[in-house]
């Protein structure tokens, strides 16, 4: 084998390998929405936020049920990080999530930690206001406006 074969089936080896390399590549965002949550034993809630995706901001819708003993109303804001996405379209979708809690007035900060069928990682750090109990199942869909 010659060096000039070597050297040019080495080139196509480690160009495949780059190529493959960056497509398995997946970037990192920001994230901020409010979300408002009122029910009875069955729950909905809204809102609104923003992506921000390689120095773009792109709106984002959030709507969801819950299902279980939830009573009363809140209002809560989220933000923090979307891990695992190749672009902004991979934030929307479904993510589910079971909990308790319950806030009255003006509360701390809390941490969660949600996934959607894409892999998307969402970990959101936020504040809550209102008075509301639950202990539910809790499914929250996001889509870009």
């Amino acid at each position: 084998m010659s060096f000039s074969s070597a050297f040019r089936k080495s080139a196509i080896a480690l160009t495949a390998l780059a190529a493959l390399t960056v497509s398995a590549y997946a970037d990192t965002g920001s994230v901020q929405f409010k979300v408002v949550k009122a029910g009875w034993i069955i729950g909905g809630s809204g809102g609104d936020g923003t992506l921000t995706y390689h120095g773009r901001s792109y709106p984002l819708s959030i709507g969801g049920l819950s299902a279980g003993l939830v009573f009363g109303a809140s209002k809560t804001w989220f933000s923090g990080t979307v891990s695992h996405i190749h672009s902004p379209g991979d934030i929307a979708g479904v993510y589910a999530a079971a909990g308790a809690g319950a806030a009255a007035g003006r509360t701390g900060s809390g941490f969660i930690t949600l996934t959607n069928e894409k892999g998307a990682v969402l970990q959101l750090s936020g504040h809550q206001v209102g008075l509301i109990a639950n202990l539910d199942l809790s499914g929250m869909a996001i889509s870009i406006r």
